[in-house]
């Protein structure tokens, strides 16, 4: 009997977590017969083009719904793919992302359906998330009469797309992302993706390269006065 066929998956829902683990192992064998290669690279370290940053939403598994495998992808996630400035998890994972791994492409992937985008909409209170969700809801009254002209599966989409625009914009002013535009071309995406399609849409978020150039020209004449 092959090694894959002989282990039992738990056909109960019960006990999520066993069964889990009964996948994992399933998968570990499938993909060692598959791929014998896989496993022994991946052990000698890893060297991801992309770093994906996005929504903790379990419908939003980036390798998968990228159709990749372990070690393409480098990854962040929280909730409502916020960028903060002040973030000390995110902000470490993109230095590290760019600094040490030298990764290609930044993705900053929203997503449809998204509960932190409903919960900025509504303006309820939540609790700690409130604070979290804070830059969410500065962009819903900055954009306000434009969210009130839409339906709510509408107004839902759109603050989506302005919060991964605005999130781009925050990444764009990173000292760190900037000297790796300027020097070795790193490029900025951003998408969202469609849960009831699995289909990820590519968001215009194109700057003019004056800007950028301007953007860059500002931090370095800042590094240089705090130099001197």
């Amino acid at each position: 009997m092959a090694a894959d066929s002989a282990i039992l998956v738990p056909q109960s829902s019960e006990d999520a977590y066993q069964l889990a683990l009964a996948k994992n192992r399933q998968w570990a064998s499938k993909t060692a017969k598959d791929d014998p290669a896989l496993f022994p690279k991946l052990a000698t370290g890893q060297h991801p083009e992309i770093l994906w940053i996005g929504c903790s939403d379990s419908r939003c598994p980036e390798t998968a719904i990228l159709g990749l495998q372990p070690g393409d992808v480098f990854v962040h996630r929280n909730i409502a793919n916020v960028i903060h400035y002040n973030d000390m998890s995110s902000s470490s994972v993109i230095e590290y992302a760019v600094v040490y791994l030298q990764v290609k492409h930044i993705v900053l992937c929203g997503h449809t359906s998204c509960g932190g985008i409903a919960a900025a909409l509504a303006n309820k209170r939540l609790g700690l998330l409130d604070t979290w969700l804070m830059p969410l809801r500065h962009l819903r009254e900055q954009n306000l009469g434009l969210l009130n002209s839409l339906g709510p599966q509408e107004a839902a989409q759109k603050l989506a797309e302005i919060n991964v625009r605005h999130g781009l914009r925050t990444l764009k002013e990173n000292s760190i992302v900037l000297d790796a535009i300027e020097e070795r071309g790193l490029q900025l995406h951003g998408v969202l993706y469609d849960v009831a399609s699995g289909i990820l849409r590519e968001l215009d978020t194109d700057e003019p390269k004056d800007v950028i150039h301007a953007r860059i020209h500002t931090f370095k004449t800042f590094k240089t006065e705090v130099v001197h």
